[in-house]
């Protein structure tokens, strides 16, 4: 039988249609950027002479400054508003992305690298926020739309460096620090002040009994199923290679997994709005633990993935307005827990690496299962514990 979600009061209009355009257009930005330090890496090698390790800092100093940036973002929006955070958070991109295209040397491009952290994180977190409350019982689906153009960016980013050249790396960068700042005059469509989150209603008693476990709960979630997409990320290459397939086979499937992922996001929205979100990532996180399981045979292994990318794609835009519904004061435990989901994506494809370090690449898909299967079991558990988050 069909639920549907369903608000007891109409959303709070918090954008105009050109906000939403141009909030599509920010995740797009965001996107790109992360997925650029990869491939600009041969080229930052030779320009700074850097070691592999060394070269590896730039996407650590943008996480690492993405994380401090929702947390930091968090502790002050109450006081600057919805709209002040969104304008700072692009300026700081446009001067950190133009600051790492012009760095004459590794440290001043690690601060700049550091510095774009910090707006990516103020519009992670203060764009999901807003969509988490903004769009009442579309919420679901409009994250689903928002974080699928954060895909979008992801692939072209690097497609148009790799169309560039990328020694051409400083000019994909200086773009990227030119949109930002475009963007950063684009906000006027958005509501200076959000409404607070609305209040628990999953269980009686839940203020004061549940509110801490259910955080917990969603956090492990999120390090885990954030931790699955990029272990799958970082390693199918690898273990694709292993079976015997060519390495640009390998790195085709790989693009084919973010593909699934982005197309994946798209695809869900019209389900979003017949289905409740608890329902989605039960059967999301069941299809991710069934395709992971699969992608250990050898001749399945890499369209097994593609569907892994496809049922992974809804779980971190689907899970946040459960999460608004399902834990009172729910604007800081969303910072808390996209911060989280950060941590796993930076902490999982190293902890991996010890884990094949110990049991060999053909241990890939079942160490991923692992954590695929453990996400399952926090999503039970938490449809257990938070209810269906229907108000």
């Amino acid at each position: 039988m069909t639920t549907a979600l369903r608000d007891t009061a109409p959303a709070p209009r918090l954008f105009s249609r050109p906000a939403v355009v141009a909030s599509c257009a920010g995740f797009v930005l965001i996107g790109a950027l992360q997925a650029l330090y990869g491939p600009a890496l041969p080229a930052l090698r030779q320009e700074h002479g850097l070691s592999p390790s060394m070269a590896g800092l730039g996407l650590s100093a943008h996480f690492v400054g993405g994380v401090a940036g929702v947390l930091l973002f968090d502790a002050v929006h109450g006081r600057i508003g919805s709209r002040r955070l969104l304008t700072v958070s692009y300026a700081l991109m446009a001067v950190g992305g133009g600051a790492f295209a012009l760095a004459p040397d590794w440290p001043v491009a690690l601060g700049a690298a550091l510095l774009t952290g910090l707006g990516f994180g103020g519009i992670d977190y203060g764009l999901n926020q807003l969509f988490a409350v903004g769009f009442g019982n579309r919420g679901a689906a409009m994250l689903n739309v928002l974080n699928a153009h954060f895909g979008i960016g992801a692939v072209a980013g690097p497609a148009l460096l790799a169309a560039l050249g990328p020694g051409r790396y400083a000019a994909v960068f200086a773009g990227c620090a030119v949109l930002a700042g475009v963007l950063a005059l684009s906000t006027r469509g958005v509501r200076a002040q959000a409404p607070a989150a609305a209040p628990a209603t999953a269980r009686p008693g839940a203020r004061g009994r549940l509110v801490t476990p259910v955080l917990l709960g969603f956090v492990a979630l999120y390090v885990l199923h954030v931790g699955v997409e990029a272990g799958v990320g970082g390693w199918e290459p690898t273990h694709l290679e292993s079976l015997g397939h060519p390495a640009a086979y390998a790195a085709s499937a790989t693009a084919v997994y973010w593909l699934m992922m982005t197309a994946g996001r798209f695809l869900v929205v019209p389900i979003a709005l017949r289905y409740p979100a608890p329902r989605i990532l039960l059967v999301c996180c069941a299809g991710m633990t069934g395709c992971l399981a699969l992608a250990a045979v050898p001749a399945l292994a890499p369209y097994a993935y593609a569907g892994v990318g496809l049922f992974i794609a809804p779980l971190f835009p689907t899970g946040l307005p459960w999460l608004a519904r399902a834990v009172p004061g729910a604007r800081r435990a969303g910072a808390w827990v996209i911060a989280a989901s950060m941590v796993g994506g930076v902490a999982a494809p190293p902890a991996l690496g010890k884990g094949i370090e110990a049991s060999g690449v053909g241990a890939v898909p079942l160490l991923l299962l692992l954590l695929s299967a453990a996400s399952l079991a926090a999503t039970v558990w938490l449809t257990r514990a938070a209810g269906d988050g229907d108000g």
